[in-house]
């Protein structure tokens, strides 16, 4: 078994169309792999097997008849609970949504199984999917498979757990704040948060949610760059009625190695520290890049102010989450809270309930000036390929579920600071709806995983993933967490 639940989704795909290998096989490999490690890392919440072998056996048999068989045929894959899968239970985590069974499947799962995919279950998330850890009251907390006492990350914290340890082939998440790219870092796999807009995030929503939410994309995980490319290609496109007029073409990347390629490189900055095993790792793998010829810079000038983009973030952020945060009482006591605060008070806390509460006006306001960063962002990517900055501030943090985030702090070089101060590193790529892919990059002294994050120009997003392909290829690669070989 363990020789088939490691394989790509690409060679997965190959050999069960060439009949090396069967669907049934397959899935049911993830099946007893999920069976034998549930107890220990609670990645897996929620499961429709009869209906996924049901799905593997028609795979098979449309092959052995010489039937089409799509890019994604016979691979056994989970996606986020956060999605709607037709019978399943769309919680986000509440434990008054338990009951909330979904009436149709979500345009992502739709395609994946167009794709041919055997989506066989879900995958465990925080509350709201409003944390860099993964727990709620309603499934239970999943844990690290590199260190079991740590957070896999969050929200996609299930998905990378799952993905790490040979339970699911592939998987897909969301991201707003770093829920794809987190986890990817902490449990060392792959990532992409994708350039806002091209992949439907429709059937990813609470009961009554129409609209689409500011910032916040869908987008794939897995154990390989290349099969991030291929599930991308399998889910991006417009969603009716767009699809009516439009159509979506990515460009290709310019680019078949990484001589010459013209690289920016920020390791550390002063408004979110980073770990020296976390910056370190970059930096090595910067010297690694000059070696094979690419243009590497070190001290790029950066299109914005550091703490005034952070600002920028935050509010907006809060303010794109607020209404499914925020029922009209607990609005109330923010308003209430809201004018207390003392105006020069810049703390996470306050800046959050600053963003829950804006005005119309002053959300465009900020609009405003994230579209002029747009601007100087594709100024910026005129004169580079792509950006490398951290994904986090450090390795897996140990799980810590007591109080609110704000109150949580996490350990930097020795230096406590609040695990909110981390976010800087994701507002790069999601203010101004940038594609930000994740790659594994090292190993650490403490054993634990580290992630680089390669932010490109908007819609670029198959050029950040052919880069995390090249580092796959020529310089570090998904692996095996040592107890789960």
């Amino acid at each position: 078994m363990a020789s088939s639940i490691y394989l790509s989704a690409r060679t997965l795909a190959r050999h069960i169309r060439s009949g090396k290998l069967s669907a049934v096989d397959a899935l049911e490999a993830c099946i007893e792999r999920q069976q034998q490690l549930h107890p220990q890392l609670n990645a897996i919440v929620v499961t429709d097997l009869p209906a996924a072998r049901k799905m593997a056996r028609a795979t098979d048999r449309a092959i052995r008849r010489g039937g089409p068989a799509g890019p994604l045929a016979g691979v056994p894959m989970t996606v986020k609970e956060s999605y709607d899968y037709t019978g399943l239970p769309t919680t986000w985590g509440l434990e008054h949504r338990k009951s909330n069974l979904a009436t149709g499947h979500a345009v992502v799962v739709q395609r994946l199984l167009d794709a041919g995919a055997t989506i066989w279950g879900k995958s465990n998330v925080p509350v709201l999917l409003a944390d860099w850890q993964t727990h709620n009251p309603l499934y239970g907390t999943t844990s690290n498979p590199w260190d079991t006492s740590r957070t896999p990350g969050g929200s996609s914290g299930g998905a990378a757990a799952a993905l790490a340890t040979g339970i699911t082939t592939l998987e897909y998440g969301s991201d707003i704040g770093g829920s794809i790219r987190g986890p990817a870092h902490y449990c060392g796999i792959y990532g992409h948060k994708t350039s806002y807009g091209i992949v439907p995030a429709r059937g990813h929503a609470l009961p009554e949610t129409w609209a689409p939410t500011d910032m916040s994309v869908v987008g794939p995980l897995a154990r390989s760059a290349f099969d991030l490319e291929l599930a991308l290609r399998a889910t991006a496109g417009p969603d009716a009625p767009e699809q009516t007029a439009y159509r979506l073409r990515l460009p290709a990347p310019h680019f078949r190695d990484l001589k010459g390629l013209r690289v920016a490189v920020v390791s550390n900055d002063r408004v979110a520290p980073v770990s020296q095993t976390v910056s370190g790792a970059i930096e090595d793998l910067a010297v690694f890049l000059g070696k094979r010829k690419a243009k590497v810079d070190l001290k790029p000038r950066l299109p914005f102010e550091p703490t005034a983009h952070n600002r920028l973030y935050v509010l907006l952020r809060r303010a794109a989450t607020s209404m499914r945060a925020h029922d009209d009482a607990s609005f109330k006591r923010l308003l209430q809270q809201l004018e207390t605060l003392d105006p020069d008070d810049r703390s996470y806390l306050a800046e959050q309930i600053r963003g829950n509460t804006l005005h119309h006006r002053e959300w465009l306001r900020l609009n405003n000036e994230r579209h002029r960063l747009r601007g100087e962002w594709e100024k910026f990517f005129s004169a580079y390929d792509v950006l490398l900055c951290p994904a986090a501030a450090t390795t897996a943090f140990p799980k810590n579920p007591d109080g609110q985030r704000w109150e949580r702090r996490i350990v930097v070089d020795g230096i406590p600071q609040p695990d909110t101060t981390q976010i800087y590193w994701m507002g790069m790529a999601s203010v101004s709806l940038l594609p930000a892919t994740v790659a594994p990059i090292a190993i650490a002294q403490d054993g634990l995983p580290v992630g680089v994050q390669i932010i490109g120009p908007q819609y670029a997003d198959l050029t950040t993933i052919r880069f995390a392909q090249l580092l796959e290829r020529e310089y570090h690669d998904f692996r095996i967490p040592p107890s789960y070989c």
